[in-house]
């Protein structure tokens, strides 16, 4: 097979979007189901729940240091490789899971897990820039956040139900029947034309370093600020080095030469920005609706599942709009709305009806999926085509930062706070508000630019 010119041919790429969507909702699924299985998995293993939070943690941070390697491997040894390589890593990481006697080998088990699922995350932007032709793109990605919506909706559902019929060992083993649907529709995926490149060890390591240490930097933010500090430092001063040596290099592994266009800047930023505030609203809301309104686990429930669920009703509708006007206006009126969604709760008080928080919450979700879909468009629409996989991996980790230091912000709030449950939320809910006009304000400035001819967010022809 030929490396696609401009997207796949029907019927196959049906089945290419089928593997991927596959690959998207067990990744999703693995990353929300666990931590309701946390207090079983501690009490299982006779470990304290600070331990067993590292369940979770050594699977994310396996994640989030692999994304970069994993893209800039899958550009030289071809993406269908790399996706089973993940799909492998998942299946075996998931059994080893499910067998393990004590925390170390469930940890070590965690992490094989992990670099699966980063191996399949790593690709979705590439993927998705090869298997729709350019005029397709935009419903590709509305698409693919529809999925990755709702996955993350009924992650904490499925895992309820699993635990409430057999033991958490069971959840890890429920994604392998479909792991192995995707073993079967992967020969649909496209044929990418590979770079000709070594493959940069070191700078693989020094990205792993860098961002391994941002990350528990972030963390330790507000419990151990001279930890913090320390690894941050030491993050800063490898991503220096590692930026220096990417700059005398073609293709780089961590794609830094990309940052030379505008349009990857302007969406990245944004996209930090607008992961941070959707996190710092979901660390803060339940702490909220729990201990500060008091309402119970069925009510927390249906408001929390609020917001995907409005970005899951907006996605294709973005989607569609984001072939017809301008991406820096439709992710600003999207930034506004999650903006407006975060104060709109604010605002209401201590004594809330929960027809305005749900219908709060919704305008949240509402305004994150008229944002992500464009913004996505520009960003993977806007590199060349060859460098789809950099560019994919450049989203994932973008998506992860922000994620990290939404959650890291609301933990130094709720610290320098004072002990009032109400007070305490609503800082972490004042910190998504701010972290949405910061992204607000990047795609005035980035629609700014365009009408001054500084800037164009239409894809660049490849």
């Amino acid at each position: 097979m030929t490396p696609v010119a401009d997207g796949l041919p029907m019927p196959q790429r049906l089945w290419a979007v089928v593997t991927l969507f596959v690959g998207i909702g067990i990744s999703v699924l693995e990353g929300s189901m666990v931590n309701v299985a946390l207090p079983d998995i501690a009490l299982s293993l006779n470990t304290s729940a600070a331990a067993a939070v590292w369940v979770v943690n050594g699977f994310g941070l396996t994640v989030a240091v692999t994304l970069l390697p994993f893209a800039a491997m899958a550009e030289r040894v071809g993406f269908k490789r790399v996706f089973r390589i993940g799909l492998t890593l998942f299946v075996l990481g998931a059994i080893a899971s499910a067998l393990a006697p004590n925390l170390e080998l469930l940890l070590f088990s965690r992490v094989i897990h992990g670099l699966g699922a980063s191996a399949i995350m790593c690709l979705f932007g590439g993927l998705l820039r090869h298997i729709y032709p350019m005029r397709l793109l935009s419903r590709g990605i509305a698409l693919n956040a529809v999925v990755v919506s709702v996955a993350s909706v009924i992650g904490p559902t499925v895992a309820s139900l699993i635990l409430t019929v057999a033991d958490w060992r069971w959840m890890f083993v429920s994604m392998v029947p479909l792991a192995f649907v995707a073993f079967f529709t992967m020969r649909a995926l496209p044929e990418v034309a590979r770079v000709e490149r070594r493959f940069d060890y070191s700078a693989a390591v020094l990205s792993a370093i860098a961002i391994g240490f941002f990350i528990v930097g972030l963390d330790y933010l507000a419990t151990y600020p001279l930890v913090a500090a320390v690894s941050i430092a030491i993050s800063v001063f490898m991503a220096i080095g590692l930026v220096r040596r990417s700059l005398q290099q073609t293709a780089p592994l961590v794609p830094v030469d990309l940052l030379r266009i505008d349009a990857i800047r302007a969406a990245l930023a944004a996209s930090v920005s607008a992961f941070g505030a959707q996190m710092a609203a979901f660390v803060s809301l339940p702490f909220y609706f729990l201990l500060t309104l008091e309402r119970d686990a069925l009510e927390v429930g249906i408001l929390m599942a609020a917001w995907p669920l409005g970005a899951t009703m907006m996605a294709p509708i973005a989607g569609r709009l984001a072939d017809r006007y301008p991406v820096a206006v439709l992710c600003a009126v999207g930034a506004g709305a999650m903006l407006s969604g975060s104060l709109w709760i604010v605002l209401l008080g201590s004594d809330p009806n929960d027809v305005w928080l749900f219908a709060a919450m919704v305008l949240g979700g509402v305004g994150f999926g008229f944002f992500q879909t464009p913004n996505n468009r520009a960003l993977l629409g806007s590199a060349p085509r060859e460098r789809a996989s950099a560019v994919g991996g450049l989203q994932a980790v973008t998506r992860v930062i922000g994620q990290t230091a939404g959650a890291a912000l609301v933990a130094m709030a709720f610290t320098l706070g004072d002990s009032n449950e109400l007070s305490n939320a609503i800082n972490g809910l004042i910190v998504s508000v701010v972290l949405a006009a910061i992204a607000l304000a990047i795609n005035v400035r980035r629609q700014w630019r365009s009408m001054h001819g500084a800037d164009r967010d239409k894809a660049r022809p490849s």
